[in-house]
């Protein structure tokens, strides 16, 4: 391992929980099922993803809060919740109560923007305000007071029988610093350090970067972008090169896998490689390559992936359509074979 590798401390993974519609609740345990095969394996941390209006996890709380009473041990995140869908009071109000009642485990991570396809839902989701909401980080900033306890309101004290608070109810001791913001340009890093958040990446940026981010084609180099994402963060953060960054990229190793799983393996990779060659849509969106081989194989990858070299928490992505039995093989490679190899003990 390069010398200037962080040992991996942090092991975790992130599934989306797709549901088939005429079964839904199959899909939901499955996920179930899997974060508690996550902490058999001793993984520190399982993420999930937040889809609305699709065959994914709607209500990424709701299932965390399940996740919490059948595990003792794994923290749970959410990667992420687009806050363009909430109340920050409300969900200050779910996420300390999950929080409490998985013991301190939760990590709540969010983003901003308009919620997608805005134009067509707007008014299923604000019918009155739908053209005054704003979707930038001043929601950020809400949900962060109101979970770190500041007061909502003027009033409180004894009305009646009834007894009232200032702040939201319940609060959950150490909560604030485990609320993650999920970016993937200079901007979002920079608010978050700002803000005393940690940061999650993922295998998303947007293609921007300083000089030299380039690769020898000249084409925007993905890790040197996330590099310098990364280093924005830790630079406008309270606690400097201590603060925590999540990576987020999709690994697959195929240490166990049957012939048939690497065939789909390399094919589902295959597929989503065009996007990787060059900045996609009106945002420039760049995307990382999925990583799809033996575990020492993806090992020396990530140890020559400049952005993983500053890490040492990594929340891995599992492919989004791969069945039960592929997701079972996938981090029973990862906790027993790739982990140590990137210097990580399982905790199991």
């Amino acid at each position: 391992m390069p010398p200037t590798s962080r040992p991996l401390s942090k092991l975790g993974f992130l599934t989306i929980g797709l549901f088939d519609e005429a079964d839904p609740r199959r899909g939901h345990e499955s996920t179930l099922e899997i974060i508690e095969l996550g902490e058999r394996l001793g993984f520190d941390s399982a993420w999930v993803r937040h889809r609305h209006l699709q065959y994914g996890i709607s209500s990424p709380v709701a299932v965390l809060t399940a996740a919490s009473q059948r595990t003792r041990r794994i923290e749970l995140g959410t990667a992420v919740i687009p806050l363009g869908w909430e109340n920050p009071l409300r969900l200050a109000e779910d996420l300390a109560t999950v929080d409490l009642l998985s013991g301190g485990r939760l990590n709540p991570g969010v983003s901003v923007g308009p919620p997608m396809h805005y134009d067509r839902i707007k008014e299923a989701l604000y019918a009155d305000t739908a053209d005054v909401e704003d979707f930038g980080y001043e929601r950020v900033r809400r949900l962060l007071d109101f979970v770190r306890g500041k007061p909502v309101t003027d009033f409180s004290g004894v009305e009646g029988f009834e007894v009232f608070s200032d702040r939201v109810q319940p609060q959950s001791p150490g909560l604030g610093s485990r609320m993650w913001y999920g970016g993937g340009s200079l901007r979002s890093a920079q608010w978050a350090g700002e803000h005393d958040m940690n940061f999650l990446t993922s295998s998303v940026v947007k293609a921007e970067g300083p000089e030299g981010s380039e690769d020898a084609e000249g084409s925007p180099d993905f890790a040197e972008i996330q590099l310098a994402h990364i280093r924005a963060f830790r630079a406008h953060h309270p606690d400097g090169e201590n603060a925590r960054v999540s990576q987020g990229l999709v690994v697959i190793p195929t240490d166990s896998a049957t012939p048939q799983q690497r065939a789909k393996y390399e094919e589902y990779a295959a597929k989503r490689t065009p996007r990787t060659l060059s900045p996609q849509g009106p945002a420039r969106l760049l995307f990382a390559p999925d990583l799809v081989g033996t575990s020492e194989e993806i090992a020396e990858r990530l140890q020559a992936h400049v952005a993983f070299r500053e890490v040492d928490e990594v929340a891995f992505a599992l492919p989004f359509t791969f069945e039960h039995e592929d997701y079972v093989q996938i981090l029973t490679d990862v906790a027993a074979r790739l982990g140590p190899l990137l210097g990580w003990r399982s905790k199991a």
